[in-house]
């Protein structure tokens, strides 16, 4: 079973077509299939549309969300209405093409659990492409996943990659991030992307500067919920090492008879010390509540989040 899970926002021109271009797609391949529309508080005449849709076939899902709450609310919706073994995203404005959903399920196939499309040839605006291209290579230094499109909304996943997932804010775009932290095995292949037939884009500077945020917080969640103490112990070191040192500094240079109280590097060095042991006994407090979360929590249920498969 395949579901094909597709955010929308005010995109009624090209719901038909969309659906067109998947069943054309995915029916050659004798998939069976579910495209699931979430409609995110859409004000034009999309939810009429889509309700005639799925009146006439039986393998439409539609969900409405009360208002617009944003695309990680109406994907978590519409993952959560899946039944397929496999999910794939694509957006609504015929952007991302159908076509190509076969070829991410082939890759799926080869053994990997999440398959990002990579759109090699954007036809957008280049001040877009340029935001584009700087958010990608700074997710792809803060967290590690090494990904050139990571924000394509072409992907495939199987469905224990979706399970547990909570997204909110701009989570969405970091799925693969996730996925990777949680031990999945993550893949990209180039897609092909088409110009905007119609409407106008709605992605901005001030999204990419949420996603910023969000993305510091999935790689704080990733790399360090389970050793807080490697961050705020590390950069506390560092501080307070520096602030060691010009202490020292000005000490050595006091015996020898010069002057310290005037100089600005005596505030500095004691305010660096200061906010290193402060941090590191954050790091510390923070190192506690974790083993006591870690020791409370099932210690059958922890072991079948990392396990993958046991053979007797």
């Amino acid at each position: 079973m395949l579901s094909i899970v597709v955010p929308l926002f005010n995109e009624e021109r090209s719901l038909e077509a969309l659906y067109s271009e998947i069943s054309a797609a995915l029916e050659p391949e004798r998939h069976e299939y579910e495209v699931i529309f979430v409609d995110d508080g859409s004000t034009d005449g999309g939810l009429a549309l889509l309700t005639q849709l799925h009146s006439e076939a039986d393998n439409v899902v539609v969900v409405h969300l009360r208002r617009n709450f944003g695309k990680a609310a109406a994907l978590q919706a519409g993952f959560l209405e899946a039944r397929g073994d496999v999910v794939v995203t694509i957006d609504a404005d015929l952007q991302d093409d159908p076509a190509e959903i076969p070829k991410l399920l082939a890759k799926l196939d080869e053994g990997f659990d999440l398959v990002s499309g990579w759109k090699t040839r954007r036809n957008d605006p280049w001040t877009r492409r340029l935001l584009s291209r700087l958010f990608n290579w700074t997710t792809a230094v803060v967290s590690g996943v090494r990904l050139h499109d990571v924000n394509c909304g072409l992907k495939a996943y199987r469905a224990e990659v979706l399970r547990g997932l909570r997204l909110y804010g701009e989570l969405h775009r970091f799925i693969p991030v996730l996925a990777s932290y949680r031990g999945f095995r993550i893949a990209e292949i180039a897609v092909n992307h088409r110009p905007r037939q119609h409407g106008r884009s709605r992605y901005g500077l001030n999204r990419y500067l949420r996603g910023l945020f969000d993305l510091l917080s999935v790689t704080f969640m990733g790399r360090y919920r389970h050793r807080p103490l490697h961050l705020f112990g590390g950069i506390g070191l560092v501080l307070g090492f520096a602030g060691f040192v010009s202490l020292a500094y000005l000490t050595v240079i006091k015996i020898g008879g010069a002057g310290i109280g005037h100089r600005p590097l005596l505030t500095l060095g004691v305010l660096l010390v200061v906010v290193g042991i402060q941090l590191m006994s954050l790091g510390l407090l923070s190192e506690l509540i974790t083993s006591q979360h870690e020791e409370r929590m099932h210690e059958r249920e922890r072991t079948d989040s990392v396990v993958e498969e046991v053979l007797r």
